[in-house]
């Protein structure tokens, strides 16, 4: 193989795959987050309704961040490699929102 060839390399369809999941979790997560808001709220407001509706939303917008990055990462035709940081920041806000799910089911 050339270099000129790996230059050229097409991808395929795993990049517009990889963006499609990460629109897919953060479609979940949002689901998630207003469900759990709205379990919060459901007696009426009360303080700490109001303390879990904003954690909650406070951990999707970090989860909207990290997907949104890794996104944009992925329109290149060759991304680079998901970083730690980024991997470690979507695995936080996964537990945490079962923190939250375990909390409120109890």
């Amino acid at each position: 193989m050339t270099s000129a060839a790996s230059e050229a390399r097409d991808p395929g369809l795993q990049p517009e795959r990889t963006r499609l999941a990460w629109r897919r979790t953060t479609l979940s997560c949002t689901v998630a987050a207003v469900l759990a808001g709205k379990q919060a709220l459901q007696g009426g407001p009360t303080a700490l309704g109001l303390l879990a509706v904003a954690a909650s939303l406070c951990v999707w917008l970090a989860f909207l961040t990290v997907a949104h990055r890794r996104m944009q990462e992925l329109s290149v035709p060759r991304p680079a490699l998901m970083t730690s940081r980024t991997a470690w920041g979507a695995v936080v806000c996964a537990l945490v929102f079962t923190a939250f799910a375990v909390t409120i089911v109890r």
